[in-house]
């Protein structure tokens, strides 16, 4: 009995692996490799966005001891690897997202790209370092519980997502593909924050807990604004073309101007614009523009006092 039960298994396994080695099985989830490129590696943009913290925030990551007259050779040694591993990544997104069925070509324009891609992006940093700055300004002055600068730095999720997404932004500005959604989506993994690395984020940004916190691709987010966790910066149904395929690219997030505070889950729609200075409260619905200077709440909460029982 044991030979023939052992027999069917292995027959069964058998056809399962002939099903899965089926073309048309795996056509629509298998991508084969341009020019013998390999897939972006998530440890290497991992390691990209440590190598990055560590150069914006010396003392703070990687080595916490530094004296200002080595500080130098350490962010040059820092700067080489971020450097190298970023040339490879980008040229792996460049080939991901290649669509030239050309077996003649060899990547060599892809690699010279890829270089000056990574020398562009390491140009941002010092720029990257001040945006960052104002953001931990931000969630500092936000927040009654925070206790010094370097608490938001260490502690704080926001930070974590907002430099992942800063990272990424500027990846996207230089029309790198892949790569920047991917590094969004590691910090939205660990924190729950889920910002598309499209939209575009003004200075002095904070998101206060932020769990459940999505903001789309189109989104416009002007300076000073707080958003608290589950707020929804989102799209209503879009159109589609006439094979019924969405129509991609057009404006369908929300654009929220200077000076703008957004409770807990409250849920933004559409294309709409929140004008500058206003409050959102906690838990509403909009798919309207919101004059300038506005406070939108909830109509008050009905009272009703139970006796001995009855009621609901």
């Amino acid at each position: 009995m044991d030979s023939i039960f052992k027999k069917d298994i292995k027959l069964r396994i058998g056809k399962t692996v002939n099903e899965l080695s089926n073309p048309t099985s795996y056509n629509k989830v298998y991508h084969t490799p341009s020019h013998g490129v390999h897939m972006p590696s998530t440890d290497d943009l991992k390691r990209i966005v440590d190598l990055t913290r560590e150069i914006l925030f010396p003392g703070y990551f990687g080595n916490d001891i530094l004296e200002e007259d080595t500080i130098k050779y350490y962010t040059g040694v820092n700067i080489d690897s971020l450097n190298r591993l970023l040339v490879e990544q980008i040229k792996r997104g460049l080939c991901f997202d290649c669509i030239t069925d050309d077996t003649r070509l060899k990547c060599n324009d892809c690699v010279g790209k890829s270089e000056n891609l990574a020398t562009i992006f390491i140009e941002q940093l010092p720029k990257l370092r001040q945006l960052l700055a104002t953001d931990i300004i931000a969630a500092y002055d936000g927040d009654p519980a925070a206790k010094s600068y370097g608490e938001i730095i260490f502690c704080y999720p926001v930070i974590k997502a907002l430099i992942n997404y800063r990272i990424a932004h500027e990846l996207v500005r230089l029309n790198v593909p892949l790569i920047p959604r991917i590094i969004t989506e590691l910090a939205h993994s660990e924190t729950g924050i889920d910002i598309n690395p499209e939209a575009q984020i003004g200075e002095y940004f904070t998101i206060d807990h932020g769990t459940g916190v999505v903001i789309g691709a189109t989104c416009i987010i002007g300076k000073h604004v707080q958003l608290y966790q589950g707020v929804t910066l989102g799209a209503k149904s879009f159109p589609i073309d006439n094979d019924g395929n969405p129509i991609k690219g057009i404006p369908r997030h929300p654009i929220v101007e200077d000076n703008v505070i957004i409770y807990a889950n409250a849920t933004i729609l559409g294309r709409i614009i929140v004008g500058a200075n206003s409050v959102i409260g906690g838990n509403v619905w909009i798919t309207q523009d919101v004059p300038a200077g506005s406070k939108i709440m909830q109509s008050k909460a009905k009272s009703f006092q139970l006796v001995d029982g009855a009621g609901i």
